[in-house]
């Protein structure tokens, strides 16, 4: 029988000094994205001083990367998915042409193991400085009870700037606007309960070492390709732009219709472009429908560009990969509507 003087925290499965150990390796680690305006690590509150802006509006975002932790888990690799959660969270902030400022972030596991938040972190605070935006603090939690062993959860929570009069939100896009689109890197960090299903990815991490020779690489490997971050290509054109769309959950039609005012539509022609080999393969697997495909997946378009046809030109002549996927038409029972001209 333990004595009421030797029960210890520790003894419940939280280990106050390793927590400690960890938080500090983060300190030296987030380092590398520290930029100016950045306060002070380690107080109660993280700090970011906001200058040079006129009438700025603050623009900010919350994510998670979902079961795609699974598949990390699985494959013992975690940098990616630190690198996943900001790209995601600053491309949602870009779409209202926001400039990202800082990144906080909430890492919990049953139990911690430092290799596993040191890699976290390490791709988070890359994918921050390539971006110049500060991973400025955090939660790690050690939660027995609420976690199993070996598994963990990651949340990013991002702020970023815009001054009023840049606002990008769609209110201005009128039928006749074209609509473009760039590649994403595969399925980004949306549709993975479904892709898993589809492979039969449970505990076992086998099947994530299948070979596919259609996509050059194993499925494991495919499916923890990095979220691609727009932010880089597309700041310079943002006073070109009147609409953007992050294509996450939802699809198309769940993405597109957030900016797209009353009275007008997107329409799409999906054989403008080639869908990447990935969703070929879970779709045949599967025997999953179009419609479910374009419901879920980004089908190989991260993010939809809405311009007027005299900007289209400036986009794509700075932006070759920029893909016409369609136009903005009178249309008032729908916001989206996808077709193949082929």
């Amino acid at each position: 029988m333990v004595k009421k003087s030797d029960i210890k925290y520790k003894s419940s499965g939280v280990n106050i000094d390793l927590a400690n150990q960890i938080k500090s390796d983060i300190g030296a680690i987030t380092k590398a994205s520290s930029v100016e305006g950045v306060g002070e690590f380690g107080l109660f509150g993280s700090m970011y001083q906001l200058s040079g802006y006129q009438e700025p509006v603050l623009v900010s975002s919350t994510d998670g990367v979902g079961t795609k932790l699974i598949v990390a888990s699985l494959m013992n690799k975690y940098d990616s998915v630190g690198m996943d959660i900001v790209n995601h969270c600053v491309n949602d902030i870009l779409c209202n042409g926001a400039k990202p400022l800082f990144f906080l972030d909430y890492i919990a596991m049953g139990k911690l193991i430092p290799k596993k938040v040191r890699e976290i972190v390490s791709g988070m605070t890359g994918a921050c400085r390539d971006v110049g935006c500060a991973l400025i603090g955090g939660e790690t939690a050690e939660m027995p009870g609420i976690y199993l062993k070996g598994t963990c959860d990651l949340a990013g929570f991002i702020v970023g700037v815009v001054e009023k009069k840049q606002l990008i939100t769609g209110h201005d896009i009128v039928e006749g606007d074209l609509i473009l689109g760039l590649r994403s890197n595969g399925l980004h960090t949306n549709g993975y309960s479904l892709a898993r299903k589809v492979f039969g990815i449970k505990d076992d991490p086998a099947p994530l070492f299948s070979y596919y020779s259609q996509l050059g690489m194993n499925i494991g490997e495919s499916l923890l390709r990095v979220h691609r971050c727009y932010y880089n290509e597309l700041a310079p054109l943002l006073p070109f732009i009147k609409g953007l769309a992050h294509i996450t959950g939802g699809g198309f039609e769940g993405n597109i219709s957030r900016i797209m005012p009353d009275g007008i539509a997107a329409r799409l022609n999906t054989s403008s472009w080639e869908v990447p080999e990935i969703f070929n393969l879970i779709q045949q697997k599967g025997n999953i429908s179009n419609k479910e495909m374009y419901r879920v997946f980004n089908m190989g378009i991260g993010m939809v560009v809405i311009c007027s046809p005299r900007n289209a030109d400036k986009i794509r002549n700075t932006l070759p990969e920029a893909i016409r996927l369609g136009e903005v038409i009178n249309k008032t029972d729908v916001k989206t509507i996808l077709y193949d001209r082929r």
